[in-house]
C-alpha cells in the first residue's frame, strides 16, 4: 500500500511530464486537435504484457506526430516509462474486470483499471468530450487549459503577497520583542501560524507551476521571489522555542505537526501553540525566551557549527545580546574578528528591530 503522500508525488511527476512544453503534451494536443481519442499506458513490464492482447512491437523514439498517427488506430499505446520511445500499438487491453472502477465509459474503465492493475499512469483522450484524464493509482486527473489555471494560480499568488507582507509584519515585531525580551506564546504562535499559511499557499501555487510547464515561468519566478528563506524561518522559529522537557521532541516533528492542523485548527492561535509546544490556550500570555538562532542567522557570514556553539554556550538570546567580546572569546571557534563581527551585527540587528516598531 502506498500513503497518500507517494501517491500525491506521482501524480505530480506524471503531471509534469505531460505539461505544455514536453513531447508528450504535444502528442496528445494533436491527438484532441485530430478529434480522435487514445489510451496510452506509460510504462511496459511482465504485468502490462498479461493484459495485453493483438497489435504490434514498434520499439521506436516517440514523436509527437507519430503518436498522433498511431491515435488513428483502434487500441491502446504502450509507451516505455519515460515517454521516450513508443513499445507498442494497436494493443487491446485485458485488465482484470474485478478491479472496482466508478468510470462508466469503455476507454476511460480500461484506463482506471490498467491504472490500479499495474501502477504505471495512463492516459486517456477522450474523443466525445475532448478531455485528457490522466490515472495515477487510486486518482483520476482531467487536465485542464493553461488559461484556465494561470487565473486560479494568479489568484493564489496575489493572496500569497498579501499573507507574505502580514508575516514580514509579524516576524519584525517578534524580533523586537526578543531583543526587548517580551516574547509571549501569543507572539510565537502567530509567527508559526502565518509561516505554516504562507507555505501552503505557496505548495498549491507549485503545483499549478508543475501543471503548467512552460506557461508557468513568470508563475515560477513570482513564487520563488516572495518565499525566499520561509523554510529556513519555519525552522529558526521552531528551534528557538521548542520545549526542552523530558519529552524532548524534534523540530521535524513539530513542523509535522503543524503541516497536520486542519485549516480550521491553523486560524485558531490556541491550536498552533500546542502543536507547536507552548502549552494551552490560558498559557497565550506566559514569557518565553528564544534561544537565538533567528537572530544569529541574520548575522553575515556567520558559519552554522559557530551558531551552534553560541547558543550552546550562552543558553538564550538575553545572554548573547549582553555578551562582550571577551565573552564570545570563550566559545569555540570564535576569534577577535568573528567576536567583533557578532557583537557589532547583533547590535545593529537589535537597534534597527527597535526602530522599526517605535517609529
Amino acid at each position: 500500500m502506498t500513503s497518500s503522500a507517494d501517491d500525491a508525488s506521482r501524480l505530480r511527476s506524471t503531471l509534469a511530464s505531460i505539461a505544455p512544453g514536453t513531447t508528450l503534451r504535444d502528442g496528445l494536443e494533436r491527438i484532441l486537435r485530430g478529434r480522435t481519442g487514445a489510451l496510452l499506458v506509460l510504462g511496459n513490464d511482465k504485468v502490462v504484457e498479461s493484459i495485453s492482447s493483438g497489435g504490434f512491437t514498434l520499439d521506436v523514439p516517440f514523436t509527437p506526430t507519430g503518436l498522433r498517427e498511431l491515435a488513428k488506430m483502434d487500441g491502446a499505446i504502450i509507451l516505455d516509462r519515460d515517454a521516450t520511445r513508443i513499445v507498442r500499438a494497436a494493443v487491446h487491453l485485458m485488465p482484470d474486470p474485478t478491479i472496482y472502477s466508478e468510470e462508466t465509459g469503455t476507454r476511460h474503465r480500461t484506463a482506471d483499471r490498467v491504472a490500479r492493475q499495474t501502477g504505471f499512469p495512463v492516459i486517456s483522450v477522450s474523443q466525445s468530450m475532448q478531455i485528457i484524464a490522466v490515472y495515477v493509482d487510486q486518482t483520476r486527473y482531467v487536465l485542464e487549459d493553461s488559461g484556465q489555471i494561470l487565473s486560479r494560480a494568479n489568484q493564489a499568488l496575489a493572496t500569497l503577497e498579501r499573507y507574505k507582507l502580514r508575516l514580514d509584519e509579524v516576524s519584525s515585531t517578534l524580533s523586537a520583542l526578543e531583543i526587548e525580551d517580551l516574547v509571549t506564546v501569543r507572539d510565537v504562535a502567530v509567527v508559526a501560524q502565518r509561516l505554516e499559511m504562507v507555505t501552503r499557499i505557496a505548495r498549491e501555487i507549485e503545483d499549478y507551476v508543475v501543471e503548467l510547464g512552460s506557461d508557468g515561468r513568470l508563475l515560477a519566478l513570482q513564487l520563488e521571489e516572495l518565499i525566499t528563506g520561509v523554510d529556513v524561518e519555519r525552522e529558526l522559529v521552531i528551534r528557538d522555542y521548542l520545549p526542552q522537557g523530558r519529552r524532548k521532541r524534534s523540530t521535524e516533528s513539530v513542523l509535522a505537526e503543524l503541516e497536520g492542523l486542519s485549516p480550521t485548527e491553523l486560524v485558531d492561535v490556541p491550536a498552533v501553540a500546542r502543536a507547536v509546544g507552548l502549552g494551552i490556550s490560558e498559557h497565550l500570555d506566559a514569557a518565553v525566551s528564544p534561544r537565538g538562532y533567528r537572530l544569529l542567522a541574520k548575522v553575515p557570514r556567520l558559519p552554522q557549527t559557530v551558531v551552534e556553539r553560541l547558543v550552546e554556550h550562552f543558553g538564550n538570546l538575553q545572554k548573547l545580546l549582553s555578551a562582550g567580546i571577551d565573552d564570545l572569546l570563550t566559545v569555540e571557534g570564535v576569534g577577535e574578528l568573528r567576536a567583533r563581527s557578532v557583537r557589532e551585527g547583533l547590535s545593529r540587528l537589535a537597534e534597527s528591530s527597535i526602530l522599526e516598531r517605535y517609529v
